[in-house]
């Protein structure tokens, strides 16, 4: 949307907001973002809908939830109900369910952004919501049954990753639109049938890497198309987090304790501050304080009560780990971010958005508009820490090549066919330009224990360098200069950098004003997805649709394959090949066939 010829750069201004009537040469884009916030506060409308420049519906489109765990429940705490009216959910498990209709009381953090149905539609109670939400689990046919109900129109996906591919084919044979969290499916032929499908019948397929509807990211692209930074050359991204051994947000206490070796069962420490609550509560005076320990254990007895289930039922396998211990399928339901089988490891959940972020910032110089992808990546990765208890590395270690904004592989030495005799373009030839076999390093890090810095990235150019610090803040430093804030004024001549000395590292350096909570995406992704369905035609399609989600999906497997290729003695070297990229080729890197897949999803 924000695509800058070389004269807008030089007033400071695109047509987009001059044609929606939204520009003023005395009101800066800044000051714009600020008050679109506000009157969003106000009316009630959408931060996406004013910001990204889609409009209201007047008839909310029904959806049906499929996988109401973290993710999912993340979802539904982000929906806006003008857009979206959820008439039915999907889960074999009681716990995410309870969590769906009441949110997530673990913590104010969780609440936050699982807020739950009765919250977002202003429901009293679990009965008034399941007047309006059916529930379906595993003892009435699951999500199978619900893909039967011709009144819903889309399906939301928030289900372990190797389920993203046959429920989302499922549901687009039954007529469904999908949205599906990232990453986009398990393989990459996966993702390619996907989007085949949803082509070929017609439908929306939007993926769930929000950072296309992120206003923060927006705006930095929009201070990269100024020219703010110069010449893009390096980015620098990492998603560090403390987790250790005994203390792993990936590998949460089973249900009724873990199988430990020798055949017995560790009660979990949740277990222990369950009854320790039930104990609190008996003698708690306080209204609002009990209250709160009701709701919390009221969701911990959901989250035991998953005991009861048989996972292995719903296609969960038990196994014996390599250091011996026996490993119930539970486990794999509950830990499925750990294992091969049913999860992408550090690249797929984490690395995929920042490869995703670096994609956006490098596509946003091109004069073609395509999304840019990695040439080829360099990695390395393993369990360093962890015993033998996953399947997933607990650190991984990356360096991507980009093409530059006039790349072509022509002119790039490590890459020109020898028998064919392309001109050099250092020679100064006319017509050519060095810019031509100019590439752009991305240093990516994901690692566990020890999180300091979080997760953010970093973007160099000859003249500035931006700061994005948990898609919460942007900063933006002149040049090399850590202790210079700067700010950008707005006029007449164009942006500029308006630098002063804060001395030491400036903390406090941003791009923009405080605008207050600005949202992480997942609300204007869910809007924009409901308004294509209300207004479908070819020109309006989601953000993050097929061919840009399978873009994500290859650097994050791609990357996967190179991980294995060090861990097997070899060079952790990949090189991309575009037809990885291209929906309707067959070429894959992770050597999952097309054809095998297809037969596997559509039967």
């Amino acid at each position: 949307m924000m695509s800058l010829t070389p004269e807008e750069r030089e007033v400071g201004r695109d047509n987009y907001w001059e044609s929606v009537g939204y520009w003023d040469q005395t009101v800066s884009r800044r000051e714009f973002l600020k008050k679109t916030i506000a009157a969003g506060a106000v009316s009630g409308a959408g931060l996406g809908a004013m910001y990204f420049g889609y409009d209201k519906i007047t008839n909310p489109v029904r959806v049906g939830v499929i996988g109401t765990g973290d993710e999912g429940n993340v979802l539904i705490g982000a929906i806006n109900p003008d857009y979206v009216q959820v008439t039915a959910i999907a889960d074999i498990r009681p716990y995410n369910i309870h969590r769906a209709f009441h949110g997530d009381w673990s913590s104010p953090a969780a609440l936050a952004v699982r807020k739950g149905l009765m919250s977002v539609y202003g429901w009293k109670s679990e009965d008034e919501a399941r007047k309006h939400v059916k529930v379906y689990d595993g003892t009435n046919g699951g999500y199978k049954e619900l893909l039967k109900d011709p009144s819903i129109e889309a399906i939301i996906i928030g289900l372990p990753l190797h389920l993203h591919a046959p429920v989302a084919c499922e549901a687009m044979k039954a007529g469904k639109h999908v949205l599906t969290e990232k990453l986009m499916a398990h393989n990459v032929a996966q993702c390619k049938v996907m989007g085949r499908v949803a082509n070929e019948l017609g439908l929306y397929l939007a993926v769930g890497h929000q950072r296309h509807y992120n206003v923060l990211y927006d705006n930095a692209v929009n201070l990269l198309r100024w020219g703010l930074l110069g010449q893009l050359h390096h980015i620098r991204a990492q998603w560090h987090r403390g987790n250790l051994p005994g203390r792993d947000s990936w590998q949460q206490p089973l249900p009724g304790g873990e199988v430990v070796l020798g055949g017995g069962k560790k009660v979990d420490k949740i277990l222990r501050e369950l009854q320790a609550k039930e104990a609190e509560l008996k003698v708690e005076k306080d209204p609002a304080r009990a209250d709160l320990l009701a709701k919390q254990i009221a969701q911990w007895r959901a989250w035991n009560a998953d005991r009861e289930l048989n996972a292995e039922e719903h296609g969960y396998i038990s196994m014996t780990l390599e250091n011996g211990r026996p490993r119930p399928a539970m486990e794999e339901l509950c830990r499925w971010r750990l294992w091969d089988r049913t999860g992408g490891g550090l690249m797929a959940e984490l690395g995929s958005h920042q490869l995703d972020a670096a994609g956006i910032f490098i596509s946003a110089l091109r004069a073609d508009g395509k999304k840019a992808h990695p040439l080829t990546v360099h990695a390395i990765g393993g369990r360093h820490m962890f015993p033998l208890d996953r399947d997933a590395e607990d650190h991984v270690y990356c360096i991507f090549e980009f093409p530059g904004p006039d790349y072509d592989p022509k002119f790039d030495v490590g890459y020109r066919d020898p028998t064919v005799n392309f001109p050099d373009p250092n020679k100064g030839i006319p017509g050519y330009s060095t810019d031509k076999n100019r590439k752009i390093g991305v240093c990516y890090s994901t690692i566990n224990g020890n999180g300091f810095g979080g997760y953010g990235e970093v973007v160099m150019g000859t003249k500035g360098t931006l700061v994005l610090d948990k898609e919460q803040e942007v900063m933006l430093y002149k040049e090399s200069d850590t202790s210079s804030r700067v700010s950008v004024k707005e006029g007449k001549a164009g942006p500029t950098m308006d630098t002063q000395a804060s001395g030491g590292y400036a903390a406090t350096a941003k791009a923009a004003e405080s605008m207050g909570p600005v949202s992480r995406g997942y609300t204007e992704e869910i809007e924009h997805f409901a308004w294509c369905i209300r207004n479908k035609a070819p020109e309006n399609q989601p953000r993050c649709k097929p061919e840009v989600a399978l873009g994500d999906s290859v650097i994050a497997l791609g990357t996967n394959v190179a991980v294995a290729k060090n861990k097997a003695g070899e060079a952790g070297f990949l090189k991309f090949d575009e037809g990885w990229y291209d929906l309707n080729n067959d070429a894959t890197p992770d050597g999952s066939s097309c054809e095998k897949e297809r037969k596997a999803l559509m039967g």
